[in-house]
């Protein structure tokens, strides 16, 4: 268990490393420091507008509480505009869970990326309601979705969905089990200036769900699948640890010839070769090709210099436990 004193060095150097990603009207989104890979496995720091937000991993947390006392000292230290400074416990209360207020207020309630504008609920979920792992999915939507008709399923809080829609997308589907997170999303249509129609803002079971659409002949020319690692319903279950193809082959139907499904599998215990192997296995019959992996951007998996301890499963060929397929899907004629 790393102390107080040791961290301030790891988290100085991991700090000054991000320092090119922030803005002067302290709007972006950025890790800043991924204690996995940078010294302390058992933190994470994130910053979200004038808010950071960390993460105790720690088993029991009271393990790392004097680290987060020093953790907050050194970011007002090196951040004096920050208004405040968020803490979540993985191990914690359902509260805890969602995050408890340790310094200042009012929590920041949306961002910036790429010119998007994305509404928060720092403490909505157990996560920060944004998932900065996926930041250049949302660049790819905004280079690639114009004029296309995009199905966001797993949407959490839409933010995918988000990017396709401010990309110029014709049609936007945002699907999640739970209704609480795509109102979310509609903030964030709202402070875009995008129109909301409540018809493609749908809570459901996935399962169920896709199986309607396919029924009702619905078809989209991109389907993004971001699923948790593990989610149970009376309709199915879904977990990455046995695999993704699964749930690819059940939106396959969905896809437009020469489509695209996104396939994020974040399974922290699923290696890359393993996941890369299974895509390669839909690809076997021909209708199915990786087109490119999208990496994570490096804030969120630690620069090269700033990186100590190995991963806890090797992500390679992918950089990161989040692991991003774009793949091309065709069809028998």
């Amino acid at each position: 268990m790393i102390d107080a004193d040791a961290i301030r060095p790891f988290l100085t150097q991991s700090l000054l490393a991000r320092l090119p990603l922030l803005d002067e009207r302290h709007e972006t989104a950025v890790r800043l420091f991924n204690g996995f890979r940078e010294g302390c496995p058992q933190l994470v720091v994130e910053l979200f507008g004038a808010t950071a937000v960390l993460t105790n991993h720690a088993d029991p947390p009271e393990e790392l509480s004097e680290v987060v006392t020093a953790v907050q000292q050194l970011l007002r230290e090196q951040f004096p505009w920050l208004q405040a400074v968020l803490l979540k416990i993985r191990n914690g209360s359902d509260e805890e869970k969602r995050g408890v207020l340790l310094w200042g207020g009012p929590l920041t309630t949306k961002i910036r990326e790429h010119g998007v504008r994305y509404a928060l609920d720092l403490t909505l979920n157990q996560d920060a309601s944004f998932y900065l792992d996926t930041r250049h999915v949302r660049r790819w939507a905004l280079d690639n979705l114009a004029g296309q008709e995009v199905l966001n399923t797993f949407a959490y809080t839409g933010s995918l969905g988000v990017a396709a829609q401010a990309a110029g997308a014709t049609r936007v589907l945002q699907t999640d089990l739970n209704k609480r997170f795509l109102n979310v999303a509609k903030t964030s249509y709202t402070l875009n200036g995008f129109a909301i129609d409540r018809q493609l803002f749908q809570a459901g079971d996935f399962w169920r769900h896709m199986s309607q659409l396919i029924r009702a002949g619905a078809q989209f020319d991109c389907v993004i699948v971001d699923p948790p690692f593990f989610a149970q319903t009376a309709a199915g279950t879904v977990d990455l640890n046995q695999g993704m193809a699964r749930l690819v082959n059940k939106v396959r139907p969905l896809v437009r010839p020469n489509g695209h499904i996104i396939a994020i599998n974040n399974a922290l215990y699923v290696s890359g070769a393993d996941y890369l192997a299974e895509l390669e296995t839909l690809c076997a019959d021909g209708y199915v090709a990786i087109e490119q992996f999208i990496p994570v951007p490096e804030d969120c998996t630690g620069y090269r210099h700033t990186q100590i301890t190995p991963p806890i499963t090797d992500p390679a060929p992918f950089n990161h436990s989040t692991k991003i397929a774009l793949l091309k899907i065709s069809h028998k004629l």
